[in-house]
């Protein structure tokens, strides 16, 4: 594979990055995956643990005409985060962005109804709680569905992923601690790091919760 690409695909990601943590003893460790492609990845990682698997949602807040570049982002129930950088950076303001908000708060909602079927949410009160994805670029999703598992007063709250940015721990205040398997220095994009990055579809979250 060629040298930028470290990952064959997101399943071989979470073995690298189930290795790291494994080093780690964990209390009542709970994996969470961000949806989507953070659940193959957390899937390994729950099963290396012996941990039990859930899944956490976060919507990307894109720029106008430029819905990749991610300024912002929200969760089902609570308010948007924004990279107040990127806004100056783009003279962009949040009320200009409350449509795409809206829209993916919605989407949001209606993924994390349909991943759990009725089921309530995991306790993370006084254990162990790793967020997963299959890598870290702005973090912004990232501090979004965080700020809201950091409400569930987890007694740790750690956010992993088999390849980051530099400096991925000063992306993310809200967790205790960050683990990647690699930081690139030369990193543009997630999606260059695995050979397979296929987009996860919603029918191999479920089927990864059903297991």
């Amino acid at each position: 594979m060629p040298a930028s690409q470290v990952f064959t695909n997101r399943e071989d990601g979470g073995r690298r990055l189930a290795r790291e943590l494994a080093r780690r003893t964990w209390a009542d460790p709970l994996v969470l995956g961000l949806a989507r492609g953070g659940m193959p990845v957390a899937a390994v990682v729950a099963r290396v643990l012996g941990a039990e698997l859930d899944v956490a949602v976060a919507r990307k807040i894109g720029a106008p005409g430029h819905r990749e570049y991610g300024v912002g982002a929200v969760t089902p129930y609570g308010p948007a985060i924004y990279a107040e950088a990127s806004l100056h950076a783009l003279k962009l303001t949040t009320g200009r962005l409350a449509r795409a908000e809206n829209r993916e708060r919605a989407e949001a909602r209606r993924r994390l109804e349909r991943y759990r079927a009725g089921r309530g949410p995991v306790v993370c009160a006084g254990r162990d709680v790793i967020l997963v994805d299959d890598g870290l670029a702005t973090g912004v999703t990232a501090r979004a569905a965080l700020r809201d598992l950091r409400a569930g007063r987890p007694s740790t709250l750690v956010f992993a992923a088999p390849v980051c940015a530099p400096g991925a721990a000063a992306l993310l205040p809200e967790a205790d601690d960050v683990v990647c398997v690699v930081e690139p220095p030369e990193f543009r994009a997630v999606g260059q790091w695995y050979a397979d990055f296929r987009q996860t579809r919603d029918e191999e979250v479920l089927a990864l919760l059903a297991r």
